[in-house]
């Protein structure tokens, strides 16, 4: 099997979207019961909830919104990974089974963020549509 034999802009398409939905439920959980967000947040003792609670609702539902759309994919890919490791490591961490397993899907997500970021958002995005527009206006008349 070789390359062509898979529809890439379509398989990249699909991996924004399937990296985007748990942050889209996730900020949309947040808003819908920001109590009980902060609470969990100052029940690990990260310092001002409140601020905590706002940027992750940011982080979350701005950058997810932004990847799957295409648009500041590479940055918006370092973001969310770095933001994926922060999580892992200062709100779930290793102290139990039920926060291992959701430290190391943090994990996972951050190498996938890595992966996006190095390759880009792909054919059907928004950055590739600026990209050939830029191309098409560059061009000498």
């Amino acid at each position: 099997m070789n390359d062509s034999d898979f529809n890439a802009p379509a398989l990249t398409a699909l991996g924004r979207l399937l990296l985007a939905a748990i942050f889209l439920m996730s900020g949309l959980n947040k808003l819908m019961g920001p109590g009980a967000a902060i609470g969990y947040i100052a029940h690990v003792g990260l310092p001002m909830p409140p601020l905590a609670y706002a940027v992750a609702v940011i982080v979350e539902l701005g950058g997810g919104v932004l990847l799957l759309a295409g648009f500041l994919t590479r940055w918006v890919a370092l973001a969310l990974a770095l933001f994926c490791l922060a999580t892992a490591f200062f709100v779930h961490g290793f102290a139990d089974q039920n926060n291992m397993i959701h430290a190391m899907k943090n994990i996972a997500m951050a190498g996938g963020f890595l992966f996006v970021m190095a390759h880009g958002a792909g054919a059907w995005s928004v950055d590739a549509v600026l990209a050939r527009s830029r191309r098409t206006t560059a061009l000498p008349a």
